[in-house]
């Protein structure tokens, strides 16, 4: 929890400037002189050094500020936490935001002022970065950030706060929630988000410019982008219903993190197996082989296999940085370094989720309540008017309703062609689900299972492949939700059985 905002006292500035002494790469004095060498009235804010337990220069700091600026000391060891306490000591109307290796131009608080009176809609407003560089890494980092950061600015609806420096009125930081130190610079989306989604405009003030040094370091590179993804995936495992929360994206790597285990792959992998022997097959020479290696990988290593590779292109990826950091192009340097963060978001996220063990594998939402994990799903999509998930080819739920006969419902738009035309068969905990006892409507099918006494069972199915025009994935069916219950039986327990007899053979 953060502490309680300063009181005004009645003599307050209009601008706190909130610096954080973290990650200051060795510029600490020239944000400071930038600071100290405003055109502004000096009466006009206050600035606030927010020094953590490592800065070891304090001495020289404590000659330097003197009292043209508070001195505010924290155990906390993140920019993110240092801007959030230098918060609850500030007393200006608007929350002044940078970081220790940005300096400002000595404009920068009068066009602040100015923008204020010019703009009385905006709760905040971002100013301009420039970079400073000085190797051919640094250049290719500043590039990527740079691109980034003017797509957030200038077409992004609300990822508008830009933590080297951003302007905000207190009482509505407060009101969004304010940073959160445990988040890391996650917390940046959260709050903007959380911005947008109270009806809070931001701004982007692109003649106040601050000029940012890029180290041009790999490793410095990755730990802050652990940084960003282990607070995402925080802030993901919380599942908080807060304004904003629902403008976030869901990565992919969450968003089918049930798939880690074993049981629901093999479970996929049978159906395969089974569809194939029953006469299903491949349009494709050679994607049999690429198919069961789709499903034999998971289902005997879990989400080892996909972290293996995760990994292995991360590595790849940086190997190939290092050199062209050496003898390389420009333009193939700022490509890989493109590449590299991508490789290494990835491997990131699925430790992260990994290391979260079962508390992250709870699945619900889209699928509907009753499913717990799921495999073989693409990302949310909506389209004719239907919000679905297209399946695989070949996938599997994990359910849970009540004991005994159910009625099992898969909610699926014929978007790809009429249902019973497609040739789906069904499969619950590796058995078969007997035709008799499948009803296929045109916007759905309709099972009839028993249970086991525990109400868990992992539904599995599979259809031939399609594949839509200008798509590349391999799709199966569109799922728009499951639903499970008892009060959906309209016969008697006298219906047929629901699993083919197993020496029925493969059906």
């Amino acid at each position: 929890m953060q502490d309680a905002p300063a009181l005004d006292d009645g003599e307050s500035p209009l601008f706190s400037i909130i610096i954080p002494l973290e990650s200051h790469r060795g510029q600490w004095e020239m944000s400071w002189l930038g600071w100290t060498s405003q055109t502004a009235d000096k009466s006009l804010y206050e600035i606030i050094l927010v020094v953590p337990p490592d800065f070891t220069a304090r001495e020289q700091l404590k000659t330097l500020a003197g009292n043209r600026a508070r001195l505010e000391f924290t155990d906390s060891e993140h920019d993110i936490g240092l801007c959030a306490f230098g918060a609850t000591k500030a007393r200006g109307s608007y929350l002044f935001f940078t970081e220790s290796h940005c300096r400002p131009e000595p404009d920068v608080i009068e066009l602040c002022i100015r923008a204020i009176d010019a703009h009385p809609d905006w709760a905040g407003f971002s100013c301009r970065s420039i970079p400073i560089c000085h190797n051919r890494l640094s250049v290719a980092e500043a590039a990527m950030y740079k691109a980034d950061i003017e797509f957030g600015m200038k077409q992004h609806p609300w990822r508008k706060v830009l933590d080297q420096c951003f302007v905000t009125r207190r009482d509505v930081y407060w009101e969004c929630g304010g940073l959160r130190d445990e988040l890391g610079h996650f917390a940046e989306w959260v709050l903007a988000a959380a911005y947008h989604a109270r009806g809070h405009s931001i701004g982007y003030l692109e003649e106040a410019r601050f000029h940012h040094y890029y180290v041009g370091e790999i490793d410095e590179l990755k730990q802050f982008t652990l940084d960003f993804v282990q607070g995402e995936i925080r802030y993901l495992s919380e599942a908080r219903n807060d304004p904003g929360s629902e403008l976030l994206d869901v990565p992919i790597e969450w968003s089918s993190r049930s798939e880690a285990g074993t049981s629901l792959a093999r479970n996929a992998l049978n159906a395969l197996l089974r569809y194939s022997l029953a006469g299903g097959g491949w349009a494709r020479p050679g994607e049999k082989l690429l198919v069961l290696w789709r499903w034999a990988v998971p289902a005997l290593l879990g989400d080892l296999g996909a972290r293996a590779f995760a990994r292995l292109g991360a590595w790849h990826a940086r190997a190939v940085l290092v050199v062209l950091t050496a003898v390389g192009s420009s333009e193939a340097i700022a490509r890989w370094m493109r590449r590299y963060i991508a490789a290494l978001i990835r491997h990131q996220r699925l430790d992260c989720i990994h290391r979260l063990g079962r508390d992250a594998r709870s699945v619900g939402g889209l699928l509907g309540g009753h499913v717990i994990a799921q495999i073989g799903f693409h990302a949310e999509e909506f389209s004719a008017g239907h919000t679905f998930r297209w399946s695989e080819p070949e996938a599997a739920v994990r359910i849970k309703g009540m004991p005994g006969r159910t009625i099992l419902r898969v909610r699926s738009p014929a978007l790809r062609a009429p249902l019973d035309t497609i040739d789906t068969r069904f499969y619950v905990d590796g058995t078969p689900v007997a035709p008799e006892a499948v009803a296929t409507g045109y916007d759905g099918y309709t099972l009839r299972l028993d249970l086991p006494p525990s109400g868990i069972a992992t539904l599995a199915w599979a259809c031939p492949v399609f594949r839509g025009v200008g798509d590349s994935r391999r799709l199966g069916l569109a799922v728009a939700g499951i639903d499970v219950g008892h009060d959906m039986i309209e016969v008697e327990s006298a219906g047929p059985p629901a699993l083919a007899e197993e020496n029925s053979g493969p059906s």
